[in-house]
């Protein structure tokens, strides 16, 4: 039986990055960014909204790439998959912990924006702190060429006329 564990967020990010490194020199990142999900109270019609946390992990290019160019308030579109994980907390208690493992990045709106709109992704000049390349003009539109004239309808194969050495 087939299975998916996949996760998109789109949010904003609460702190800054915590980069750390392994023995081997890769890197590894961890974000806190925030979702909200707006409701209509039933009892008192009033708009409320919820905040909810996640935390995200990433590693190696994307960690660096991360502690790089994200900072507080950005926005970020984050794909992944959930992973659970099981520790002992200070007093001995054993404690889970469900994680995002980032697979996939997106900085959202422009260069120092904290957040908002959304901009390019990581491959749009804006969000990686490059100048984007001048637009080029659009080409004029063309004519159309004549259509190729249609080759005349062959008539319906006549069945009786078929070998019968068919081999099976």
């Amino acid at each position: 039986m087939a299975s998916v564990n996949k996760v998109i967020i789109v949010g904003n990010l609460g702190r800054d990055p915590e980069i750390r490194y392994m023995p081997s020199g890769d890197a590894i990142a961890n974000i806190a960014v925030a979702t909200s999900y707006r409701s209509k109270d039933r009892n008192t019609g009033e708009q409320k909204e919820l905040t909810e946390w996640h935390r995200i992990s990433f590693f190696g290019r994307l960690a660096e790439i991360v502690g790089q160019y994200l900072k507080k308030g950005s926005s970020v579109y984050v794909e992944g998959r959930l992973q659970t994980r099981k520790y002992t907390d200070k007093d001995g208690i054993e404690k889970y912990a469900t994680d995002i493992i980032a697979e996939n990045m997106q900085m959202l709106g422009g260069r120092g924006d904290s957040g908002g709109g959304m901009g390019g992704g990581m491959g749009g000049g804006d969000d990686m702190g490059y100048d984007a390349p001048p637009a080029r003009p659009a080409p004029r539109p063309q004519a159309a060429p004549a259509p190729a004239p249609r080759p005349a309808p062959r008539p319906a194969p006549n069945f009786s006329d078929m070998d019968d050495d068919i081999p099976f």
